[in-house]
């Protein structure tokens, strides 16, 4: 993103939910400065404001920023997403014996 000229970064992010009958849907994208505990909140706020209800579980990152705006605004239980389970797991793995972890892992 521009911003006076200069190219600045910036913290894009989509919600994505499933509906009750298993569709997935965007419902929400913002984009703004850093991914702190105060966007968050405005983000999911933002989110509830338009309809947002009925939200059970928050599948992420481990953002603590994120994790503490899920059980302030919506109250969901927090779930880290697989992807990053599985890279954080693998960072403590010796190189050599990765892909007999991810395989017992999954």
């Amino acid at each position: 993103m521009r911003e006076g000229g200069r190219i600045v970064s910036v913290a894009a992010i989509i919600a994505v939910a499933v509906t009750t009958e298993g569709k997935r849907e965007i419902v929400g994208l913002h984009i703004g400065p850093s991914e702190a505990e105060p966007f968050w909140t405005t983000f999911l706020k933002d989110l509830v404001r338009r309809g947002l209800q009925g939200m059970k579980l928050a599948i992420s990152d481990a953002h603590e920023g994120l994790k503490a705006a899920i059980t302030r605004v919506v109250g969901a239980t927090w779930q880290r997403c697989r992807v990053y389970f599985m890279r954080n797991a693998l960072a403590h793995v010796p190189k050599g014996q990765n892909t007999v972890v991810a395989v017992a892992i999954r």
